[in-house]
């Protein structure tokens, strides 16, 4: 299985990163960072750079598209290459997923129209008026077109993908290995369980480091 991960200027690294880590180190997986052209392509913090080892040429059908979210999809959305290969890949992919606001670019591609679909709770509504119908879940699929909602949540949708390709045991057996067991110290991971008074402090940090 070839999975292909589109790289564009201000994704954000976990998003990327979460997938890959958990795909990577399944048996018979194969996963490729690609972008426009090959080399680094820096994250929304600007310190850390991911290597796009093969231009979107190179990798024109990969069996799953991954995209990751991050304040680059802002720009991302107008990215006619990124956009053209998403759009032609999903012809031939098993699944073409996204992470966080990365589904905004399968959006831009014309690839929600009608479908269920999830994001970043923070603009997952903003969804409908790409034709999307806005589902308040970690993982949405709705055919092949999986979506997962914020960050983190990139993890739970690339144990979800290879569970149902390679089995239960093979997604279980990657979770041990990486030691995917999140307890986290605070109950505030989504605006269901967090403090109501977060929710705009948390927007304004989001917003505050899109223009970073």
């Amino acid at each position: 299985m070839h999975v292909a991960i589109p790289l564009y200027p201000g994704y954000t690294a976990l998003d990327a990163v979460g997938p890959y880590t958990v795909l990577a180190f399944a048996p018979g997986w194969t996963v490729t960072f690609v972008a426009a052209e090959p080399g680094p392509v820096p994250d929304d913090r600007g310190n850390l750079s991911i290597v796009a080892t093969a231009s979107y040429a190179e990798l024109p059908r990969p069996d799953v598209i991954v995209v990751p979210g991050g304040p680059g999809t802002r720009k991302a959305v107008s990215d006619t290459a990124l956009l053209a290969w998403i759009s032609q890949a999903h012809e031939h992919t098993r699944w073409t997923t996204s992470v966080c606001s990365g589904s905004f670019l399968l959006g831009a591609a014309g690839l929600l129209k009608g479908i269920k679909a999830t994001s970043h709770w923070g603009w997952r509504e903003l969804l409908a008026s790409l034709g999307a119908e806005p589902v308040s879940e970690r993982v949405v699929a709705d055919g092949k077109i999986v979506t997962a909602a914020g960050v983190s949540a990139g993890i739970d949708m690339a144990l979800t993908l290879l569970a149902q390709a390679s089995g239960a045991t093979t997604a279980q057996t990657v979770q041990l290995a990486i030691e995917y067991a999140p307890e986290p110290p605070f109950d505030a991971g989504s605006p269901a369980t967090a403090p109501v008074e977060l929710r705009e402090p948390t927007l304004r940090l989001i917003a505050a480091a899109a223009t970073r």
